[in-house]
């Protein structure tokens, strides 16, 4: 199953397991970089078969020893009562979605160092098997070799204070405890992660200078990820902070256009959705709401068969509607929007259907604001 850019392949103590497309070029990449380099370097003699078997095998455990990271994170988070959505594994190696933010400085805390715990224990256990097994299988102490150097690092790596690595959460878990103040120390820690992300890149075009070009262009881009992502924290924490205090009612809009369940999608394309600019459209009939039609839902179904297929074949059915009402909190209904992947939501009160509230409200909201400088 795929959504956006990523295919769900399982699902691990009620966790969803993700796979981006950028991770098959990863994976790709260690698996050729360790069969054609680095164990025809450090052993001699082995077959072309061996080799290229050796690449595969170690690089599926490298990013099982990812999986096993993550999941340390999700089950401290999970006994906190923060649920994971899902595990996502791209070219950086994975991350772990959270529904919420944590509840406290304490659950972010020990949130944040179970991963690193986690793959510096399974290095050493890696590294132990690295020690006993030359004389048992020389294929089994190179490959014990290189996951035990590769977890260590990985710990290692993720406890660099640059937010949003879990050195950075710890950072972040330290200001929130100190100052009781979950936005600013989200605040501070972005910063941080911004300076240890150019410190990165910079690192990274030195080392393309000294000729290195390989190692040289991987630090930097992994300084420009790092960057990136300590930039859209600090947005968002931006983004609650003008949120703040302001309700559905303030933004939602009370024009949508409503349809009929019986109307082809044909005439609602040609007659509603491309005269309105709208995405999304309450389904009504004789006054009561029966579901949601968005422009995904449209575009689900082959343009060929648009004249022979009904709002009602393709709708959101009501009793399958999230829902929010006209005094719920901005940030709260963000949260959800984000938390269920989702663009609206229908604002119902009384069993009556007010409006709708999507992310463009939210944005024209920030604009205005933004502009007027309130």
């Amino acid at each position: 199953m795929t959504v956006g850019r990523t295919l769900r392949i399982g699902r691990i103590l009620g966790v969803d397991l993700r796979l981006d497309y950028s991770w098959f070029i990863i994976f790709a990449l260690v698996a050729w970089s360790l069969a054609s380099h680095t164990f025809p370097m450090t052993h001699f003699g082995w077959s072309p078969g061996v080799y290229w078997a050796m690449g595969v095998i170690t690089a599926l455990l490298f990013f099982a020893s990812v999986v096993t990271h993550e999941m340390a994170h999700s089950l401290v988070s999970e006994s906190f009562g923060v649920p994971v959505r899902d595990i996502t594994l791209f070219i950086f190696g994975g991350a772990a979605r959270l529904s919420q933010e944590p509840k406290s400085a304490r659950g972010e805390l020990l949130m944040a160092l179970a991963g690193p715990v986690v793959s510096l224990v399974v290095g050493g256990f890696f590294g132990l098997l690295w020690l006993v097994s030359f004389p048992l299988s020389p294929q089994l102490h190179a490959l014990a070799g290189w996951i035990a150097q590769i977890n260590v690092g990985l710990g290692l790596f993720n406890l660099i204070p640059g937010f949003p690595l879990d050195g950075g959460r710890v950072l972040r878990a330290t200001v929130w405890s100190l100052t009781d103040d979950l936005p600013k120390a989200t605040r501070f820690a972005a910063r941080v992660g911004q300076i240890v992300a150019y410190g990165f890149i910079l690192g990274g075009i030195w080392q393309i200078f000294r000729g290195s070009w390989a190692n040289g262009l991987w630090i930097a881009f992994i300084g420009w990820f790092l960057e990136n992502a300590a930039t859209a924290s600090y947005r968002q924490v931006a983004l609650r902070d003008v949120l703040g205090g302001h309700t559905v009612r303030e933004v939602m809009m009370t024009d949508c256009p409503r349809i009929l369940p019986g109307l082809p999608l044909d005439v609602v394309v040609d007659r509603v959705a491309l005269s309105s600019g709208r995405r999304c459209f309450p389904v009504i009939e004789e006054g009561e709401v029966q579901g949601l039609l968005t422009l995904h839902d449209i575009k689900e179904v082959p343009r060929e068969e648009w004249s022979i297929t009904r709002v009602a074949d393709v709708m959101v059915p009501l009793d399958e509607l999230e829902s929010v009402t006209p005094n719920d909190d901005l940030i709260a209904v963000f949260r959800r929007m984000t938390a269920e992947d989702v663009n609206q939501f229908p604002v119902i009160q009384g069993g009556r259907l007010l409006g709708m509230v999507a992310r463009d409200n939210m944005l024209a909201f920030l604009r205005t604001r933004a502009e007027l400088g309130v």
